[in-house]
């Protein structure tokens, strides 16, 4: 019904930059929030950042001041442009979408992407 597409994950060293894109698509009537998680070794999965259809995006304090979610509505895309970045930011990034497909009973569900690593080395 519903896929997200993953890409931009990498190994890069400490202080550097990554810019990460999912891109949504099939038989999809709305897209209420996009958003990035995170899962590192022997952690739970964690939340990220995440943009909302007309709000302001939420960012974990984590990140606040260093990542930011823009989105391209158009395109059903969401990108993670990190910066400044530290070795505990490593982890597999997950792409999270609340899409309400266009079928019947048109109830909103959750889609995941596929995961891509993210590595920074110190």
């Amino acid at each position: 019904q519903v896929q997200l597409v993953e890409s931009g994950g990498g190994l890069v060293q400490a202080g550097g930059s990554l810019r990460l894109s999912c891109a949504a698509s099939g038989n999809i009537f709305k897209i209420n929030a996009m958003g990035w998680y995170r899962q590192a070794p022997r952690n739970e999965r964690e939340l990220v950042a995440i943009t909302t259809s007309g709000g302001s995006p939420n960012y974990a304090d984590s990140v606040k001041g260093r990542f930011t979610i823009p989105r391209d509505n158009p395109k059903n895309t969401v990108y993670l442009q990190m910066d400044s970045l530290k070795p505990e930011d490593t982890a597999v990034y997950y792409c999270n979408a609340k899409v309400i497909p266009r079928v019947v009973p048109f109830r909103e569900s959750d889609y995941w992407g596929q995961g891509t690593q993210v590595t920074v080395s110190s």
